[in-house]
């Protein structure tokens, strides 16, 4: 059978009230941390960071979290997290955290809006407004006073990976993900056409699309395909170079999902404007080569220039759910372990997965040398602290890393730790 069409993509500005503030409800509690200690007055978690830094438990199921997926600050000590719910449409809310008290406190965490579907992406434009991305809408609002505009509706909502991540560039550029609506583009008698009408036509699936704002009031132009054969972007960032005249677009690719250990490789790619990479044709072995996938064998090639290859393998299933872009800290602030890293949150159950990696941004704004353990140390450890499934991560004014972990329902702070014992 082919492949559900996508919708057609059409901007619309849109003006609607969000609802007014309401206790968020608490959901069961999940899988709880045990802590010792405190760590920027908060308690402290065992999980592995760099010397002279620690980790505390911030919220969790307690304070009402259900399925956490991002977070932004967007005021000293406040905080908005888009929250799935779980993966029903129209599960979802965003909330606003304060971070003033301990979890569980009354009134830490607020909904400021429920019935979304499937939030996810969740980013501060130019403009200085929040963007949300739905699985079929983008919005964005001011955060002083929440006024929802709708400005991308319509978006293929359905299939396997519908949720939508957003980065910014420069000059108003909007980038977010179209996932595929397969794993591997296979039909209802477990054919593998070849094209795959997924990634055909003038609206693709499995691609990054690209919108600009224009204008004084930042109108949204019509979306257009930015790269294609990308199964599922959840990680997007964009860098530059050290002068500021290079931009570069970077996306994490969760690939094909065999049951082998160590394959497929995930990917980290350098986008190019109108390139391909090789979803669901081409997937990458462990040493970053481009083969054919499983079912497409002796049907096509997997070589430049039709495929892109990656920039870097990653190692499989570790499922990288985000990508961010860390400036350089200015000179004279305190050494932090991520600054001038290109971040990425593995989410993935195996192994090499749940942790947060980062790789140093070298100079020409490209990722260099190997991927360093930013967070880590997070198997599970009964009566210590569940399997982490770190999902979304950001770095507030104090330089201070905050996660959030939706199966887990938690947010964590890594902070500088106290020369007191036990943290401050």
């Amino acid at each position: 059978m082919r492949a559900p069409p996508s919708r057609n993509i059409r901007a619309l500005a849109l003006g609607a009230l969000l609802p007014f503030f309401v206790p968020a409800v608490a959901a069961e509690e999940g899988p709880r941390y045990a802590t010792q200690g405190l760590c920027a007055g908060y308690p402290r978690v065992a999980l592995t960071v760099a010397k002279g830094w620690c980790v505390g438990l911030v919220a969790d199921a307690r304070d009402g979290l259900q399925m956490p997926r991002r977070l932004l600050e967007i005021a000293p000590g406040r905080f908005w997290i888009t929250d799935m719910g779980n993966w029903e449409p129209r599960r979802g809310r965003l909330l606003e955290l304060n971070t003033a008290g301990q979890p569980g406190d009354a009134g830490r965490v607020r909904v400021l809006a429920r019935g979304l579907d499937r939030p996810h992406g969740l980013v501060q434009g130019p403009d200085g407004k929040v963007y949300v991305g739905e699985a079929g809408t983008i919005w964005r609002t001011p955060t002083a006073t929440l006024a929802r505009e709708d400005l991308l509706r319509d978006l293929p909502a359905d299939g396997a990976h519908p949720l939508k991540e957003l980065a910014f560039g420069r000059k108003g550029a909007l980038y977010f993900n179209l996932g595929s609506a397969s794993d591997a583009c296979r039909n209802d008698r477990q054919e593998q056409p070849m094209p795959c009408p997924e990634t055909e036509g003038e609206r693709p699936r499995a691609a990054v699309y690209e919108a600009t704002l224009q204008g004084p009031e930042q109108k949204i132009q019509t979306p257009r395909p930015f790269a294609t054969g990308l199964r599922n972007s959840l990680g997007l960032a964009v860098t530059q170079d050290a002068s500021g005249s290079t931009e570069r677009v970077w996306q994490a690719e969760n690939s094909v999902d065999y049951t082998d250990a160590s394959a497929p490789a995930e990917e980290l790619n350098e986008l190019t404007r109108g390139a391909r990479y090789g979803w669901p044709y081409c997937v990458s072995d462990a040493r970053g080569r481009s083969v054919m996938a499983r079912g497409y064998e002796n049907r096509g090639r997997c070589q430049r220039p039709a495929q892109q290859p990656p920039f870097f393998a990653l190692p499989a299933h570790v499922a990288p759910l985000q990508l961010l872009a860390v400036p350089p800290q200015a000179e004279g602030q305190a050494t932090r372990p991520w600054s001038g890293r290109l971040l990425s949150v593995w989410h993935g159950y195996r192994a090499q997965g749940h942790r947060i990696v980062g790789w140093r941004i070298g100079p020409d704004g490209r990722p260099t040398g190997a991927a360093e353990n930013i967070v880590s140390g997070w198997l599970a450890m009964p009566g210590l602290r569940p399997q982490g499934t770190p999902a979304g991560v950001t770095v507030d004014r104090q330089g201070r890393l905050w996660i959030v972990e939706d199966r887990n329902r938690s947010v964590l702070v890594v902070a500088p730790q106290s020369p007191k014992k036990g943290g401050s």
